[in-house]
């Protein structure tokens, strides 16, 4: 089993939680299911051994509660969640609320948990107590201190850390060497979805890199009604995301786009959509003899099990990696996952870089 603790309860729990549940019914073989087998381990073999999330409406609930309690509100695909005596605890606010969330009329009962200061030392006993193993982040998009916050939590309990956001962890030397001196890995930074805007993005400029065409300019607008996109309509939590978005664009083109040709990242809130993304992308440039042309695409897709498919990667490849003693950030895993690795490669590169990684024979 891999025993893994959750920092953020949110709509990327909840559907995490819920496919675990998923593959022990149907199997790693079931429909959606990337990579079923990763080394000998099967995403039914995560067991989630803690939880931590701010809002008096999740902390001390059963997990199995609190993954459909509001905000929340992806889609339930899987409703028989068994109870896994995982209580959800408290953990520091920090800046992990934004004030888009604190002010919001649609969020008037959120409420985060003050009663007292929550230390490293705090989580990290709690860590320990449940003898986690990896720990994940699906932190809201913007936090920045909570992010390294629980990072030293991980290094200090001894756990393997997967940064879900962007922020940039893995994707930074200094956070990076941390965990080396620890002899931990680290993967990061921010999921690149399943079938995501980013990965359909990528696909579609270097669609004209191997054509030969020429790409001028380009941009992906997205939109959604999750309490991320609520968060993200503050631009000053919003920077790193759209590096993140941004780059894992530009690292796919032949030549990079002048700053003021590409635009890429959350451009409005809407509440009806829910956990929906809708993304709309657009590609102009110029085939041969200078001929324009340009490309429009319109995708939706649920948000979080978008994420959490790729969740199951990650953590999979995070305890095979404590297996072997691999610590630090781990370019041949990162890339195929997440939008900010350390390394940016091309999408069949990385997936053959994942598939060697995890193919190599299963630790002690």
């Amino acid at each position: 089993m891999i025993r893994l603790a959750i920092v953020g309860v949110g709509n990327c729990a909840s559907s995490l939680v819920q496919g675990i549940a998923y593959c022990r019914t149907h199997g790693a073989d079931a429909a959606g299911v990337p990579f079923p087998d990763l080394c000998g381990y099967s995403p039914a073999d995560v067991e989630v051994v803690a939880a931590f999330d701010i809002d008096r409406r999740k902390v001390g609930l059963p997990l199995a509660e609190a993954i459909f309690a509001a905000p929340n509100n992806t889609q339930r695909f899987f409703r028989e969640v068994p109870d896994n005596d995982v209580t959800v605890a408290a953990g520091p606010a920090l800046d992990g609320v934004s004030a888009m969330m604190r002010n919001s009329e649609a969020e008037a009962s959120f409420q985060p948990i003050v009663e007292r200061p929550i230390t490293v030392a705090d989580i990290a006993a709690v860590l320990k107590q449940a003898q986690a193993q990896v720990v994940i982040s699906f932190l809201p998009v913007g936090s920045e201190l909570a992010s390294e916050f629980y990072a030293q939590c991980a290094i200090e309990a001894g756990a393997a850390f997967v940064n879900g956001i962007p922020v940039f962890l893995a994707s930074r030397q200094s956070w990076a060497r941390r965990f080396e001196a620890a002899g931990l890995p680290v993967l990061g930074d921010d999921f690149k979805a399943q079938i995501g805007a980013t990965i359909v993005h990528r696909a579609l400029a270097n669609l004209f890199k191997i054509r030969g065409a020429e790409l001028d300019r380009s941009y992906q607008l997205n939109v959604g009604g999750n309490t991320d996109f609520m968060n993200m309509m503050d631009m000053d939590r919003l920077t790193s995301k759209r590096i993140s978005k941004t780059e894992a664009v530009q690292s796919a083109v032949k030549a990079r786009l002048d700053d003021n040709n590409v635009r890429i990242g959350p451009s409005d809130y809407v509440p009806w959509l829910m956990d929906q993304k809708v993304a709309y992308i657009r590609l102009e440039g110029r085939l041969f003899g200078g001929v324009a042309t340009n490309v429009e695409l319109r995708l939706s897709v649920e948000d979080s099990p978008n994420a959490a498919a790729m969740a199951l990667i990650a953590i999979r490849c995070a305890r095979i990696a404590l297996d072997r003693g691999v610590a630090g950030a781990i370019p041949d895993v990162c890339a195929f996952l997440f939008k900010h690795p350390p390394v940016q490669m091309d999408d069949q590169t990385a997936a053959e870089k994942l598939t060697a990684f995890a193919s190599q024979g299963k630790g002690s």
